[in-house]
């Protein structure tokens, strides 16, 4: 009984991986100076293949599902082939295990600025930053390139050369693209896939796939967009006279409305002179600025109207009285001709207007029938 017990102590009968970790992409199988037993059971899950090394060759790979270890199929793995040297072997098989599930949020970035040439802005810095997934798609390239024979690794060791290959070939993209840096935005998805068409064959090297690759953000130095945000201010504001004629307007009231004045107000005897003036300028300068009645001044000058008027077919003017009077002495407008101004409905005969009346007082009035 104790020859049997310990006969059965150096055989392995079930082979399997209960992965408990997020980031472990390899796992070799534990067996301290143990052989596996013919007709040994294989337990590979979904999302993991075991791969068995024969005297440092790869031997055969499993897919997910239970699978036997028999003489016929493995005869390395027989327990006769062990058994005259007491179970001690001098044939090692290696079980690996290589998880096939898909290992996301792994985070790429540039280092640097990209240096590009933009149709707008010239020359610009750019950086950008974003997400990708990894899986295993070849797991005898994979083991052989990559994972070695380590007893346990994970992506953490390879995600350094990963995201390197990532920046690389976005840079690269986005030279090539040639899309303006304001229209970035717009064209993340398409940058994206482009990159994936692109890098694919640099992973296939490494027996791995770039399952999805994300643009989170591309941006521009932060001086720059300083620039641009004061651009879009303006642009927000419009009419920049206006807006300062109200800011001064606004600041003049809150110093009025303190008892202190412009001193109370914070803004000292200079300051408030210098707004004050600045106002009045403002308001010297705005066309729709006007006295008022009650100001104590005399009240504007009357603004001469102006008349289009419609000569040989042709619409003519504007004119003022004067040129209205020229074209009276030389017959060209009539009390017959049509003319118009504004706040006029419509074309009116030049005899019927009031205010037009004086440039026909030397000229006679048309003959009476026959």
């Amino acid at each position: 009984m104790g020859l049997f017990n310990s006969l059965k102590n150096q055989l392995i009968d079930v082979i399997e991986w209960l992965d408990d970790s997020s980031d472990t992409m390899v796992y070799r199988f534990y067996r301290p100076e143990n052989e596996i037993m013919n007709g040994a059971r294989l337990i590979v899950r979904e999302s993991q293949v075991a791969a068995f090394v024969n005297q440092g060759q790869l031997a055969d790979v499993f897919l997910p599902g239970m699978h036997t270890l028999a003489t016929a199929n493995l005869p390395i793995l027989s327990k006769l082939q062990g058994w005259k040297y007491g179970f001690q072997s001098p044939f090692k098989a290696e079980v690996y295990f290589l998880s096939t599930r898909t290992f996301t949020d792994r985070k790429w970035g540039t280092k640097n600025p990209i240096m590009l040439r933009d149709a707008e802005f010239g020359v610009v810095r750019l950086r950008a930053f974003g997400s990708y997934a990894v899986k295993v798609k070849d797991p005898a390239v994979f083991l052989k390139e990559v994972a070695g024979t380590n007893s346990r690794f994970s992506v953490d060791e390879i995600n350094d050369q990963l995201r390197d290959l990532v920046t690389t070939r976005f840079s690269e993209v986005l030279g090539a693209s040639k899309i303006p840096a304001l229209d970035l935005a717009g064209n993340y998805g398409q940058i994206a896939s482009t990159i994936c068409t692109k890098i694919e064959p640099d992973f296939n090297v490494f027996g791995m796939d770039l399952v999805k690759l994300l643009v989170e953000n591309i941006s521009l130095p932060p001086e720059v967009e300083a620039a641009m945000d004061k651009r879009s201010s303006m642009g927000v504001i419009g009419n920049m006279q206006a807006y300062s004629q109200y800011q001064t307007a606004n600041a003049i009231g809150d110093a009025a409305n303190n008892p202190g004045g412009f001193a109370g107000a914070g803004v000292g005897l200079g300051a408030g002179m210098a707004m004050a003036n600045q106002f009045a300028q403002a308001a010297t300068a705005a066309p729709s600025a006007q006295p008022s009645v009650g100001s104590g001044g005399p009240p504007p000058l009357p603004t001469a109207v102006s008349y289009f008027a419609a000569i040989d077919g042709k619409q003519s003017g504007p004119m003022d009285q004067g040129q209205l009077q020229d074209a009276v002495n030389t017959g060209k407008l009539t009390r017959a001709t049509l003319v118009w101004s504004q706040g006029m409905a419509k074309w009116t005969p030049a005899g019927e207007v009031p205010s037009l009346n004086s440039l026909f007082a030397s000229v006679p009035p048309p003959l009476p029938p026959a």
